[in-house]
């Protein structure tokens, strides 16, 4: 009935509401109605809710009644009628600033101010400062004796100090202060004698003293300050706080004015001491600083031994409040604590003092010129329910000190003052008085004048609540008619009081609408008189809850764009954007062109972008024509014109002419260049002749939207009828021959007598000659320290003048033109790294050779701006990278001068046009605006390279740095060319011209490696033998070095680490290194998170002509033995009589349950046997019994007392604590139990054994106590000892107290903890029997913090944080708060901080949007339980630093997501998540990464923290998000049943992984080598193939001897839309392989692309020009000296998205992914439960053949178990597939292959991991759905699962890398991300902790 009644009320507000959400459809703004909040409420509720929000209280009025005024009256309402409510504000008082008082002053000087909840007011303020007013400076100095120096130059500069007072201020006063520190122990020495003189000629100790009073006496100031003499104390921190607050507070006795700028320097060479520093036992002894005067009549500070320090918030308090500005003047031993310090005040300045003082006044000058540009603006006495900003007269808001009001002028401001809508949570009207209204003081922080600023928030009410009428007709005489809206009576409904609460009102059809079976669409609860209340009302709403707020189009995998909301089935778009998805702004802005004009006047704007009409020129986004495609304007029109005004060029014949997209104009005269776009010259080559036209861009008005081709019809042409001039010209000609000709003959012969002479002769080239010093050069590869030659080239004849040599150098000039490696043309279109020298104009310095200095951090980003400016001309060019400094030494004048190394990566066909510009930009001394020095510069590729060095005047010799091409694939012997080419600059001429250098490779003795690349041990074996072989090439000795490196196995932890030399004699091939494995220690055994520990061993140093072979390094995988299983007796002893059958005695098992084992039983002391026998227990027993028949033995069965034992277990099992038991036998009809007997025959306890205590209680005191007691029985015990332990530890570490009394107090145990306990008493004799074990459970204590904080940056302005659950929950965690703040470097706060409070524990993760950009903010996270909140865990990020994520990325459906720009108390947040992301624990720093990814403990900033799944999760879909997915299926719809046919034997057996807390990430990245290759990093979508099963060759009949196999796999992976990998493995071969050919096509025909790799050892290509949506057939053979080897074919797909208009041009960011039309579709997998999954996927697209089912194969990734088989019969469009019996935290690899009717098709491979951490249960999550890694791979040869064993861990990467994809449908594409995250982790406590984390996406 209560209820009924409550519906009663509400009801009419749910009508409101769903009329309110009609309304929304119909607005363009569908941003959050703040108005919405209060619908339901009064009108006084809906005035004071927002700004905006207006009421109707017509009768008639059928729409929301609270809304905005334009909302209502489009609803019906009349203007007259709708209530609103209007704020004031009045400017009471405003003198105007008189210029001529030499104060400060403000104006306005009073203002008063009313506002409505949400709105904001502004005030203009003006302020003047005059240029020399009045001025309070107050000298406070340090007077420990080490400023004894400073105090006789301060005395020496009294008349100076003056003086400068005097020049700043026409007004002034001057004061003088002291301090030194508190007089008591530890600060002072307080012997007597000490007291009254600490040093010699020193004042007594004291903390400060007022010395000067602030005077404008000059000549006083300098007479008293002579007086002062130094004092002393212990500690280096000084008292200069107590000094300084005193200054400020006590104002009368310092001396300050009120309108005076005051200012206190503060001098000292020490540190301070502060509030409970900590370093003194004064915290808790001195009271806290009381913030008052205490200065006597002589200045002194009376009460430093009696409070402590101000604290510094105080000072900046005080010191504000007073204002006083401080300046620090401080030596070098404390600048940096007050340069922290300084931070802290809104205005200070610091000054680097002398040792002695002496630039005391240069710093104080200084100082005051600085405080006098700055203002900061301050506002004081603020209520809370108002917000202030101030602005810049432009509107900016600007922030502490940053104004810059020059002194003497009139500086302006504006302050706005905003009221908030709510505080603390609740409407802001609902406040105290004190918080909606107060007196505002602004004013600069130097000023006491101030802007008074009387503001009230405005709660306006409704008169028409005052005037109810009642009984009223339209509530049908039920309820009351107030402001138009009935308000029902008891037992009444509805809207109009029309509905009374009979059964007839629980009519649940009223709650169906059309087409609906269940009440309220399932989805909510169907009240009276038809009413809806939905479960969810955030998620769904309409009449019937058949709306989902969900379910709206997305854009970008946004809903609504994120820039509307899901109302009723629609997007209602935010202001300014429109569409189905909101995803088209109403706004051009983005399509204004450069002139401010929309789409240059040719296209028009549709949905913010501009539809450019059709035209064969290329357009920009803005439809201007693209030039830089046409290689410029003229370029790109030339042809066109030439041969429409003149008939030639290249175009001349009429059918191309004719193609040309523009017509050309003819004039008599061209406009001026100014006034075209361009203006174009060129030469026609059929007459010599120049013509010249303009192109003019059209206009907006213009009706052809066309270029203009103005082209003037003159050409010039040189002069005509010049053939007479022909036979002179010859004549002339060959006479200069003939002088020529005699004039080097006369020098030939006169050189050596005449050479001064001949010097001036140009003919004689100035005598100067230029080449290489040497011939020829040669070298032993091995000897080699460098990968250039520096070659000398030297200079003869006169040294005057500059010359400039070009050289060039070529690679294997010794190879004949038919050489093989010749003949393998590159692909030009391959892209290969360019290494660039130049030599800057700037001198060498230190710093710059170290490459993390900031000098040459910031040179080298100058460097790259101008380098990447200048070779963006170049296509394909991507920016430089790698750039160095050095110095070249023997460089003339100018090897002082730095030259700069960088790396260009480029297409290789680009050399030349690389070379031409670097030459072009060198010889003008510029690369855009980097400074070079002309006449120097290399530029180099793989096997060629070309440069410039200068000969300076005076210089002789200069080096030529010749790159030497050193390479695997290098012949035994190569040679390099280097030629001199030319002169370009200076008369020498070029003598010797070339040199050859000549690298020989020294043939090995031997080759050393490992057997294999992996090792499995287990820790019993206790060493493991790993060999090493020597392949024995030519006969000798030879030594190699070994060196054991941790991966996740930990030296003198897992095992010990090995290193040495080996020497193998002339004819030894193995050597074995023996590593010693250790067992786990107890503590690690339990704590262990039983992750793969592996070691690896690396050779290194092969000497003696030795080299490394196949497996330079050798991974070892220690396997930890499982715990072995317990055996042992139920009970210690048992009771039997004579008459009994049999006697039965359990045995019982513990640990490792799931393994057989056994144990042997015997008997002993028995009178008529002795038995034994073996027990044995099968996988999942836990109790046996041992059954003895005492009749079929021979004898009378008599009383006895028999002894059975345990012995001789298992290898896998134990013998427990009870390994021996006793059998009491008794007479048969008088038997009793023996302890009933003892009980009643008291004498049988005496001098024997005590029985058990009786009665024992348990109860919890606290989270750390529980209380016992008992009762003492029977007997006379000395003592009794309690046993207590942790419930499921083994009682044999059970902890023992001992008391006295029958009662025991247990402390120091684990909170919210389960305990087992049991007591025994004990005497003289030894412990009696113990009590029944009892149970109790600690009470809960505060959560420890959270563990393993990291992040997911999803854009620089948002981010998802998560966390791990406490390692310490110490009871039920209920909620967790976040709170994130913005800091500045120093971790200072910035700005508000905000909080999140998360009610749903499991929800470990929150998406934060809205940050602010490159701003770093610090994250809070605590933990809350029924006790309370726990500590916080904190980090902090830049998201700036981080790298993006694509745009497509989708929001997560129940996520909590917050918004940064919320409110500063609790935000809302949206959604929530069924996943909650679980991540690896950090410190307070998780992004420190490890020490391979840090640069002087710097952060590399590629990294960013993965998160993981706190619930049962499938980790193979690992988002941007996080290691999880809520990802959807691709396909929707149920799973199609299909025949499944087990075909293993048994599943592999579960094992219980122990993880702490957490688990370790999967590591699925191939190794890189030279013989394997199957990933590589920054992939995005693989695909593997290999030969058809079931076709294998004939392996009889092998090809000829050398000739190599087909590669046995292909290896495809997606770089992007056009970009493809190619990889294979290598083939097996006889000899050497020399290199390989890929060649691809188009699938339907066209050319055969080719590219050579002639590099054996680098078994992939990267392939750029391919075409989107196309397939292509690949072909991979491999080449030895024996010929070609048969090919390996692939047909694979690069599927995206395209340009509608361009069906060969992909889409800008669009999604994309690999297919082949023969392999199944994407693996999508489920979970069912902790061990089970489900399996499912689409068929393959074209099969080769029919489909008769699949095969799908499971085994765990890293071993172990038994690979498992299923056979799936059918041929649907999905087939899907449950396995059984997994393991948790175990990863497993499936791979599923259609089966046709020619055979197998190629394999689908996923590798998925179910996680768990708290063993929640699955179910709730089991819808959610996601798709693995995908990989399609062929079977290969025979060996076709065994190859799997090629994709080995990388060592480098092995703990924890996971590559795992995202599957996600945006507009029918699929996305896959990859992602790879490095994890380390060690075992700290009883949590799993991360301490190194790399992260690369």
């Amino acid at each position: 009935m209560q209820l009924r009644k409550e519906m009663g009320r509400w009801t009419p507000r749910l009508s409101a509401e769903l009329g309110l959400l009609a309304v929304l459809l119909t607005c363009c703004c569908a941003q959050e109605n703040p108005c919405f909040a209060v619908r339901a409420g009064t009108c006084s509720e809906c005035l004071q809710a927002w700004k905006d929000c207006a009421y109707c209280p017509e009768e008639s009025f059928k729409g929301p009644r609270c809304d905005l005024y334009e909302n209502i009256i489009a609803h019906g309402c009349s203007a007259a009628a709708a209530l609103t409510a209007k704020s004031s504000m009045m400017i009471e008082r405003k003198q105007p600033i008189n210029m001529r008082l030499k104060q400060s002053q403000v104006s306005p000087q009073q203002v008063s101010m009313s506002l409505l909840p949400g709105e904001e007011k502004e005030v203009d303020v003006e302020v003047f400062a005059p240029t020399k007013g009045p001025l309070d400076l107050y000298i406070l100095m340090d007077f420990s004796n080490s400023m004894v120096d400073d105090l006789n130059n301060l005395k020496r500069m009294g008349t100076q100090l003056a003086s400068l007072v005097k020049d700043l201020s026409d007004d002034y006063t001057i004061g003088f202060g002291k301090f030194v520190d508190k007089v008591v122990e530890p600060q002072t020495d307080m012997r007597p004698s000490k007291l009254k003189e600490p040093w010699p000629n020193s004042d007594p100790p004291f903390s400060f003293q007022n010395v000067i009073k602030l005077t404008s006496d000059a000549a006083f100031f300098d007479s008293e300050l002579q007086k002062e003499k130094i004092s002393g104390n212990l500690d280096a921190p000084e008292g200069g706080f107590d000094a300084i607050l005193q200054a400020a507070v006590c104002g009368d006795k310092i001396g300050w004015r009120d309108n005076s700028t005051h200012l206190l320097v503060f001098s000292t060479e020490s540190s301070f001491h502060y509030e409970g520093d900590g370093v003194n036992v004064l915290s808790g002894i001195l009271a806290r600083n009381d913030e008052g005067c205490h200065l006597d009549a002589a200045g002194k500070y009376t009460k430093d031994t009696q409070q402590d320090y101000p604290s510094i918030p105080t000072l900046v308090r005080l010191l504000g409040k007073h204002n006083i500005i401080p300046i620090f003047a401080v030596t070098d031993h404390s600048y940096t604590y007050y340069e922290k310090l300084r931070e802290y005040f809104p205005i200070a300045e610091i000054g680097r003092l002398q040792e002695d003082s002496s630039n005391i006044l240069t710093l104080m000058r200084v100082a005051f010129e600085s405080i006098r540009r700055k203002m900061s603006i301050r506002a004081e006495d603020k209520p809370k329910a108002f917000v202030t900003n101030f602005l810049d007269t432009s509107g900016r808001v600007v922030e502490h000190g940053a104004f810059d009001f020059k002194p003497g002028a009139i500086g302006n401001f504006k302050m706005r003052l905003s009221a908030q809508q709510m505080v603390g949570g609740k409407p802001v009207c609902q406040l105290e008085p004190l918080g909606k209204k107060g007196s505002i003081r602004v004013k600069p922080t130097t000023f006491n004048a101030a802007a008074n600023v009387d503001a009230t928030i405005l709660c306006p009410s409704c008169e028409c609540e005052k005037s109810a009428i009642p009984a009223a007709a339209k509530c049908h005489g039920h309820g009351d008619l107030v402001c138009g809206r009935c308000q029902c009576y008891d037992g009444w409904l509805s809207t109009f009081c029309n509905c009374s609460e009979s059964s007839a009102a629980q009519d649940t059809s009223r709650c169906l609408g059309p087409d609906m079976k269940d009440p309220c669409s399932g989805r909510g609860d169907c009240l009276e008189c038809g009413t809806c209340v939905c479960y969810n009302p955030d998620q769904f709403e309409g009449e019937y809850c058949q709306y989902d707020k969900t379910d709206c189009q997305r854009y970008g995998g946004f809903l609504c764009n994120d820039r509307g909301s899901c109302i009723r089935g629609r997007c209602a778009c935010n202001e300014g954007w429109a569409g189905n998805a909101c995803e088209c702004p109403n706004s051009n802005a983005t399509c204004l062109d450069s002139k401010g004009g929309v789409c240059n006047g040719r296209g028009e704007c549709v949905c913010g972008r501009c539809k450019c009409p059709e035209s064969d020129m290329s357009m920009t986004s803005t439809c201007a024509p693209n030039f830089e495609a046409q290689l410029g304007v003229c370029e790109g029109t030339r042809s066109c014109v030439q041969c429409q005004a003149w008939k030639t060029g290249e175009k001349k014949d009429k059918t191309q002419c004719d193609k040309c997209p523009f017509k050309i104009v003819l004039v008599d005269e061209l406009k001026e260049e100014k006034d075209v776009a361009h203006s174009c010259s060129f030469r026609d080559e059929e007459d010599d002749c120049t013509y010249r036209y303009n192109v003019e861009d059209w206009k907006p008005d213009s009706k052809v939207k066309e270029l203009q081709f103005q082209v003037l019809k003159k050409k010039d042409c040189p002069p005509a009828s010049l053939l007479w001039l022909l036979p002179l010209l010859l004549f002339l000609l060959l006479l200069l021959a003939l002088l020529l000709l005699c004039c080097w003959k006369y020098c030939a012969c006169c050189k050596t007598c005449f050479q001064s002479c001949l010097a001036l002769l140009p003919c004689c080239k100035g005598g100067r000659m230029v080449g290489f010093k040497e011939d020829e050069y040669m070298f032993r590869q091995s000897l080699l320290t460098s990968d250039h030659l520096d070659t000398p080239m030297v200079r003869t004849g006169p040294p005057k003048g500059t010359d400039v040599v070009r050289w060039k150098v070529t690679d294997n000039v010794h190879r004949s033109p038919t050489h093989p490696q010749v003949l393998m043309k590159p692909n030009p279109k391959e892209i290969i790294p360019f290494p660039i020298s130049l030599r800057l104009n700037r001198l060498f310095s230190e710093n710059l050779s170290r490459p993390d200095s900031r000098d040459a951090e910031q040179l080298r980003k100058e460097v790259a701006d101008n380098l990447n400016e200048v070779y963006k001309q170049i296509p394909g060019a991507q920016k430089v990278q790698k750039t160095l400094f050095r110095k070249q030494k023997n460089a003339g004048k100018r090897q002082d001068f730095a030259i700069m190394d960088t790396v260009l990566s480029a297409p290789r066909s680009s050399y030349p046009d690389i070379v031409k510009l670097t030459q072009k930009n060198v010889q003008s001394g510029n690369l855009h605006d980097l400074k070079v020095v002309p006449g120097y510069y290399t530029v180099a590729t793989d096997r060629e390279a070309a440069g410039a060095i200068e000969f300076q005047e005076g210089v002789g010799s200069v080096d030529v740095h010749v790159p030497l091409f050193v390479k695997d694939e290098d012949d035994d012997k190569k040679q390099l060319q280097v030629e001199a080419t030319d002169v370009p600059l200076g008369i020498a001429e070029i003598g010797k011209r070339f040199v050859n250098i000549t690298i020989i490779k020294e043939h090995a003795t031997g080759v050393f490696s490992f057997l294999q690349p992996a090792y499995t041990y287990s820790r019993g074996d206790g060493v493991a033998h790993i060999p090493i072989s020597k392949e024995i090439i030519e006969e000798g000795s030879s030594q190699v070095t070994y060196r054991t490196r941790d991966i996740t196995a930990k030296d003198k932890k897992d095992y010990v680490a090995m290193e040495g030399d080996l020497t193998f004699g002339p004819e030894e091939t193995q050597k074995i290194v023996p590593v010693r494995l250790l067992e786990l220690s107890e503590k690690d055994g339990l704590l262990a998170d039983k992750q793969v520990r592996q070691f690896a061993i690396d050779l290194s140093n092969p000497r003696q002509g030795a080299k490394l072979g196949r497996y330079p390094r050798t991974t070892v995988t220690i396997a930890d033995e499982p715990d072995p299983s317990v055996m042992m007796f139920k009970k210690g002893s048992q009771n039997f009589s004579t008459t009994d059958p049999t006697y039965t005695i359990p045995v019982v098992r513990t640990r490792n349950q799931d393994i057989p084992a056994t144990v042997k039983w015997r008997t002993k002391k028995a009178q008529r046997f002795e038995l034994s026998d073996l027990l044995k227990f099968s996988p999942g027993e836990t109790e046996k019994n041992i059954v003895i028949d005492p009749r079929a033995h021979p004898g009378p069965i008599q009383p006895e007392t028999i002894q059975l034992e345990l012995f001789d277990p298992s290898v896998n099992a134990t013998v427990g604590e009870r390994k021996t038991t006793l059998v009491n036998v008794a007479d048969g009809p008088h038997y009793k139990p023996l302890e009933m007997e003892q009980v009643q025959n008291k004498s049988a306890v005496k001098g024997g054994r005590l029985f058990s205590p009786t009665n024992l209680k348990a109860k919890a005191t606290g989270p750390r106590n529980i209380r016992l007691n008992w009762d003492a029985g029977s007997g006379n015990p000395a003592g009794y000892k309690v046993k207590y332990w942790i419930y499921g530890d083994p009682e044999k570490d059970a902890q023992v107290l001992d008391v006295k009394s029958p009662q025991a107090e247990l402390t120091d145990l684990y909170p919210y903890c389960d305990y087992e306990m049991r007591v025994c008493s004990y005497n003289a004799l030894g412990d009696g029997s113990d009590t029944d074990i009892v149970t109790c459970q600690t009470l809960e204590d505060a959560p420890g913090e959270p563990g393993r904080l990291a992040f997911n940056v999803i854009s620089p302005t948002v981010t998802q944080v998560s966390w791990g659950e406490p390692a310490e929950t110490n009871g039920n965690i209920t909620a967790y708060e976040v709170i994130y703040t913005p800091i500045d470097d120093d971790l200072k706060a910035v700005g508000a901080a905000k909080k999140v409070k998360i009610d749903n524990p499991k929800k470990r993760m929150l998406l934060i949007e809205n940050l602010q950009r490159a701003q770093t903010y610090q994250y809070k996270v605590r933990a809350m339980n029924s006790i309370g909140w726990g500590p916080f865990k904190d980090a902090s990020i830049n998201l700036a630093s981080q790298p993006t994520r694509p745009m497509s990325i989708p929001i997560i459906p129940d996520v909590p997501i917050v918004d940064a720009e919320a409110g500063d108390e609790y935000d809302g947040y949206l959604m929530y998540s069924n996943e909650v992301l679980r991540t690896p624990t950090g410190s307070k720093t998780p992004s420190v990464s490890g020490d391979d990814y840090t640069s002087n403990g710097k952060w590399d900033q590629n990294f960013l923290f993965p998160g993981g799944s706190a619930t049962r999760n499938l980790s193979s879909s690992s988002s941007p998000m996080s290691t999880v997915g809520s990802n959807y299926r691709g396909a929707g719809g149920s799973f199609t049943e299909t025949n499944t046919t087990y075909m293993s034997a048994g599943g592999s057996q579960r094992t219980d992984m122990i993880r702490g807390g957490m688990h370790s990430s999967e590591v699925i990245m191939r190794k890189r080598s030279e013989n394997r290759s199957y990933m590589d990093e920054n992939i995005r979508d693989s695909i593997v193939m290999g030969d058809v099963s079931g076709n294998f060759p004939d392996l009889n009949a092998r090809l000829s001897p050398g000739i190599p196999d087909t590669p046995s796999r292909l290896v495809f992976s997606a770089l992007g839309p056009t970009a493809l990998k190619v990889s294979w493995q290598e083939p097996r071969c006889d000899r050497d392989l020399q290199g390989y050919c890929v060649l691809y096509q188009l699938l339907n025909g066209g050319k055969m692309n080719t590219v050579n790799v002639t590099n054996p050892a680098e078994n992939s290509v990267i392939i750029q020009d391919l075409l989107p949506n196309q397939s292509y057939l690949f072909k991979v053979k491999a080449k030895s000296q024996e010929g070609w080897g048969p090919e390996r074919e692939g047909v694979i797909t690069i599927e995206s998205a395209v340009d509608p208009k361009s069906p060969l041009s992909p889409m800008p960011g669009s999604p994309f992914t690999l297919s082949t039309p023969s392999a199944p579709g994407p693996l999508v997998f489920t979970a069912l439960s902790p061990d089970s999954l489900q399996l499912s996927w689409e068929k393959p697209r074209k099969p080769n053949g029919d489909i008769l089912g699949y095969v799908v194969t499971c085994e765990q990734l890293h071993g172990g178990g038994d690979v498992r088989s299923f056979e799936v019969n059918g041929d649907t469009a999905e087939t899907s597939l449950t396995v059984p019996n997994l393991t948790e935290n175990i990863p497993y690899k499936f791979k599923v292959q259609a089966r046709t009717t020619q055979g197998f098709g190629p394999e689908r491979e996923g590798i998925i991991t179910i996680e768990s951490q708290d063993g929640s249960s699955l179910s709730q999550y089991n819808s959610q759905s996601m798709s693995s890694r995908e990989v399609f791979q062929m079977p290969t040869e025979v060996s076709t699962r065994m190859n799997v064993s090629h994709t080995m861990m990388d060592p480098y990467f092995s703990d924890g890398a996971m590559m795992t994809t995202q599957h996600m449908e945006t507009s029918g594409m699929v996305t896959r991300q990859v992602t790879k995250e490095v994890v380390q982790r060690s075992v700290m406590g009883g949590t799993t902790v991360t301490k190194k984390m790399f992260y690369e996406s």
